[in-house]
């Protein structure tokens, strides 16, 4: 079964960022397949890696919606959708994505659901590990990883207010049935020192820092650039800091 590691934060704290930093380390030092799976609506992490996203799964739903018969004659409903997938599934040396893309319209999805996240469990059973970028509302995590995550790393910038989202997604938790066995913050575009007021913060939600990520001028250029993260030295000090981290993470979920 994959080892989950999921992102979580509210929009703008550069989670995505994070993630594109985390699927680089594998990319890099590890010989783990990795399965990158950018829930996020906005799937932004495919352009950070430089990959360029010509369909979603929630484009393959939301086409087979609008056209149920469309199926090729004599192809069965189950494996036409399946063939959709592995055609969305965008595969690298080092890591493949799978882009979710939008969210369902109107109508009931129950069928081309439960065939697409079929397919979606098949999927991730080949990786050791799966990485999932996920939106705010964290409505797809316990939906894409069965409702357990080996580490949730919850994402903020130097900000109380990113912070105090990261303590309502902490205590949204419970609600969503998910179990996740580790749970740590990362602070990103963090100054040397973290101020009292931001520490107090921190301990009365409860979960503790993992990684302060220094601002990087590299990822302002490489994005100014459309250039990818992929391509970042290793002495770049977002790199630097995600590579650590992720040392201590592969220490705690094995």
């Amino acid at each position: 079964m994959s080892k989950v590691i999921a992102m979580a934060g509210k929009g703008g704290v550069g989670k995505t960022t994070v993630s594109a930093l985390v699927t680089r380390f594998f990319a890099k030092h590890q010989n783990d397949p990795l399965l990158a799976i950018d829930a996020d609506p906005n799937s932004n992490l495919g352009e950070t890696l430089g990959l360029e996203i010509e369909k979603t799964v929630g484009d393959i739903r939301e086409d087979f919606m609008k056209d149920p018969q469309g199926v090729p004659s004599g192809m069965d409903k189950i494996v036409y959708l399946e063939m959709l997938m592995n055609q969305v599934l965008i595969e690298q040396n080092t890591f493949d994505l799978l882009v979710m893309g939008r969210q369902e319209g109107q109508g009931c999805y129950c069928m081309v659901n439960n065939i697409l996240n079929r397919f979606a469990d098949q999927l991730e059973s080949n990786y050791k590990y799966l990485l999932v970028d996920n939106e705010a509302g964290m409505e797809h995590l316990s939906r894409r990883t069965k409702g357990k995550v080996d580490v949730l790393l919850m994402v903020t910038d130097y900000a109380l207010r990113g912070l105090r989202a990261v303590g309502r997604i902490n205590e949204m938790l419970g609600d969503l049935k998910i179990e996740v066995k580790h749970k740590a913050i990362i602070v990103n575009r963090a100054p040397k020192e973290l101020s009292k007021v931001f520490l107090d913060e921190v301990e009365r939600i409860g979960v503790p820092i993992l990684c302060s990520i220094p601002d990087d001028k590299n990822l302002l250029e490489f994005d100014m650039e459309q250039r990818s993260l992929l391509e970042l030295d290793d002495d770049s000090p977002a790199v630097y800091s995600i590579n650590r981290m992720m040392q201590k993470v592969k220490e705690i979920i094995g």
